[in-house]
């Protein structure tokens, strides 16, 4: 059974920056597609980016410029490079895979 575990939240000032981390266990495939979500409170979760095996990426427009997607196939990680974040940056971020959801990372912006 594939299992997602995501890392690497926590509260940082706006303007500052987070790495989520994303281990993939349980798979000797490396999946098509990776992606990030996020769900703030009171919201539906929404795609923040996903990243293909080409290594093509694509994000949503609200975080375009300021977060990378990567992943590294040799440590079955995938990861979020989160630069200039902002208080509406705020919310449970979720590594989606395999067709599994791992159990998501808080990250918190401050004002």
């Amino acid at each position: 059974q594939v299992q997602l575990v995501e890392s690497g939240g926590g509260l940082v000032p706006a303007g500052g920056s987070l790495r989520l981390s994303c281990v993939v266990s349980g798979s000797s495939n490396s999946p098509n597609a990776m992606a990030w979500y996020r769900q703030a409170p009171g919201k539906e979760r929404e795609f923040v980016a996903f990243i293909i095996s080409s290594g093509d990426t694509n994000y949503a427009d609200s975080v375009k410029g300021r977060f990378t997607i990567s992943r590294d196939n040799a440590k079955n990680t995938v990861y979020l490079q989160m630069n200039s974040l902002k208080p509406e940056d705020t919310a449970v971020y979720y590594c989606k895979g395999y067709g599994s959801w791992g159990q998501g990372t808080q990250v918190t912006v401050s004002s």
